[in-house]
């Protein structure tokens, strides 16, 4: 078996360190990949504008899950349960086809 212990070097350059600031995730899939919307929803602004798209395989996206459940229990831990506030949320026409889901 080959040596596990490797390492991989990730740059991340300033321009992409800054972020993208997301309050709405959109998500579709197809059988062989994810494709994720990031939204950014202002207030009293009828058009909303797709920040960022991230596309991944299924595997990818089960791994990406589960490190999020992971890493929401930790912060959880750390700072108390994270407030839900669906139900007050005004719902948004989600029109770009195919099967989704929104985080």
């Amino acid at each position: 078996m080959e040596n596990q212990n490797q390492q991989l070097n990730i740059e991340l350059n300033e321009e992409v360190a800054q972020g993208v600031y997301s309050n709405l995730a959109v998500i579709t899939h197809s059988p062989a990949e994810f494709v994720v919307d990031f939204v950014r929803v202002m207030p009293g602004v009828p058009k909303a504008r797709v920040q960022s798209r991230i596309i991944l395989t299924p595997q990818h996206a089960k791994r990406l899950m589960r490190a999020l459940m992971d890493n929401v229990s930790k912060y959880e831990a750390q700072h108390g349960k994270i407030q839900e506030t669906l139900g007050n949320e005004p719902m948004m026409p989600m029109n770009f086809g195919g099967p989704q889901g929104q985080a």
